[in-house]
């Protein structure tokens, strides 16, 4: 949810204006149009194509085929298996390529065009059962969610058009995945302040649960890219319950060791929490047992932290130092205050990337901003500051608001303030954060297993189907996003872990499972 803290009362004024859109989201969605239990027919209709993903030389794209006339409860078709192809080519009347899915008949279809050339346009259509798939529609905020220009979007099925960027400048060193909102232990999703009048999605019974679902299809999605690195920005279980927080230990496992692999940091759902289920764990610092500590930074250890890996200054941030239900702005005590800004100091040139659960700022929202979306304000703005002095930093990943958005602060130019949407619903998934010597990468992947894409696809439907318009990303560049910046302080890691393989492309993606056919 946004900032896990959307009220009733910013649900009541957030409706009022939606309700006035939601016309226009009828007519452009044919499975909302007509639905209607129990039809019986076996007509396939293609909706929500969205470009997920766009780098210099591949491209993401997904959509969902459900049997038309026909509703699951949810507000959308019931699924429906089909065919799925892209066909695309550098012209609109000229789409003389073709790529096929990663799954050959599926309702949840996602497909990869491979070996593109950056810098050029390319033009494409989504097809299923003989039918172009309609776009995810857009009326609650600008921008689109098939391509980097307006073009097709008045045809309803495209073609559409994106053009890839340039890559980053220089040498390829490594890349480091981003993630954040785990949820484990989680059953619902998509409540609303708590208030039982709007009940969540939940998991279709007899599948395992979705947050262990998507934590495991983002650990094996994310090797392909072989990164060195990974950081879970926060809220790594629903509650902070043990067992949960040890789950949560467990898959991310599957990547590599923690601490040399892959880092964590607290968010507002991993505070400490009053309860038996709590009980045998550290007495809090703010309040009740504080089961993360012990769980991820055990004995006398701070929880937060800095680390040089591979040359890269990493500082993770705990945004929820304080005491408080969960709800409100995230804070940090003044005593990690006093060690932020002297690490920063300490490391004013080195090249820095900061995570942490909650962001500075919040922008260009299609729901209520409340002061609980963020980080406090008075702070917020401190450490803004602290960013004009440190020419070193250059990216901060945060959660918390479950979407994907891309800022600029003016008090400090330099920084990319990067939301990355939940791993747990959907849009479902990662960044990739590719880095080289004079530059760098940043691109979103939803996880793609079978289950992944199915509870995907499910969840989308949180918040009356508004969801997209909040979480996916006004525009391509919200979640995918090239820049300049001098990196030559890092290095090529020495050592990989177990498996580890850094003979990539260098450009950190594995082509060959997109089935282009030239």
């Amino acid at each position: 949810m946004p900032g896990c803290d959307f009220t009733r009362r910013d649900f009541l004024r957030w409706t009022a204006y939606a309700t006035a859109a939601a016309a226009p989201l009828t007519m452009l969605d044919p499975g909302r149009a007509n639905a209607s239990t129990g039809s019986g027919t076996t007509d396939v209709t293609a909706v929500n194509l969205e470009l997920v993903t766009l780098a210099e030389d591949h491209a993401v794209i997904t959509w969902y085929t459900g049997q038309t006339g026909t509703d699951d409860g949810l507000g959308r078709m019931i699924p429906a298996p089909a065919d799925g192809e892209v066909r695309y080519g550098t012209h609109p009347s000229k789409l003389n390529k073709v790529a096929h899915g990663i799954s050959n008949h599926t309702p949840y279809h996602y497909v990869e065009l491979d070996h593109l050339e950056p810098g050029q346009t390319y033009y494409y259509q989504a097809w299923s059962n003989g039918k172009t798939a309609a776009a995810t529609p857009f009326t609650l905020i600008t921008g689109n969610a098939v391509g980097t220009s307006t073009y097709g979007l008045d045809t309803g099925g495209g073609p559409y058009s994106f053009t890839t960027p340039q890559p980053p400048r220089g040498s390829y060193l490594f890349s480091v995945v981003l993630c954040n909102d785990l949820h484990m232990g989680e059953t619902q999703a998509g409540l609303v302040g708590g208030q039982p009048q709007y009940i969540g999605i939940s998991q279709v019974p007899g599948l395992p649960p979705y947050p262990e679902v998507m934590l495991e299809s983002l650990v094996r999605d994310v090797a392909r890219f072989d990164p060195t690195y990974l950081l879970a920005a926060g809220d790594i279980s629903a509650e902070a319950v043990p067992t949960d927080l040890s789950r949560a230990g467990q898959l991310l496992n599957g990547f590599g060791k923690y601490r040399d692999d892959y880092f964590v940091a607290r968010g507002n759902h991993d505070r400490a929490h009053i309860g038996d289920a709590y009980a045998s764990c550290r007495v809090g610092q703010w309040q009740g047992n504080d089961c993360f500590h012990d769980a991820y930074f055990p004995g006398n250890e701070l929880t937060y932290f800095s680390r040089d890996l591979s040359g890269l200054h990493v500082i993770g941030l705990d945004t929820y130092d304080k005491a408080g239900g969960g709800g409100d702005a995230g804070g940090m005590s003044p005593t990690q205050l006093d060690w932020f800004r002297a690490d920063l100091k300490a490391h004013r040139e080195q090249p820095t990337l900061v995570f942490g659960h909650h962001p500075l700022m919040v922008e260009q929202s299609a729901f209520p901003a409340s002061s609980g979306n963020a980080l406090d304000a008075t702070q917020a703005a401190s450490v803004l500051d602290w960013y004009s002095q440190t020419p070193g930093v250059f990216l901060h990943h945060a959660g918390h608001t479950h979407r994907n958005h891309r800022s600029v602060s003016p008090t400090a130019p330099r920084v990319t303030h990067q939301e990355v949407a939940a791993a747990k619903e959907y849009p479902g998934g990662f960044s990739i954060l590719r880095l080289h010597t004079e530059g760098y990468a940043l691109n979103f992947y939803k996880s793609r297993s079978d289950l992944a894409r199915e509870w995907s696809e499910r969840s989308r439907q949180e918040i009356l189907g508004f969801w997209p318009q909040f979480a996916f990303g006004n525009t391509v560049a919200d979640r995918n996003s090239v820049a300049r910046v001098d990196l030559t302080g890092l290095k090529r890691p020495q050592h990989d872990k177990p498996g580890h393989n850094n003979g990539n492309n260098g450009n950190g993606h594995h082509h060959g499972d997109g089935n282009a056919q030239h």
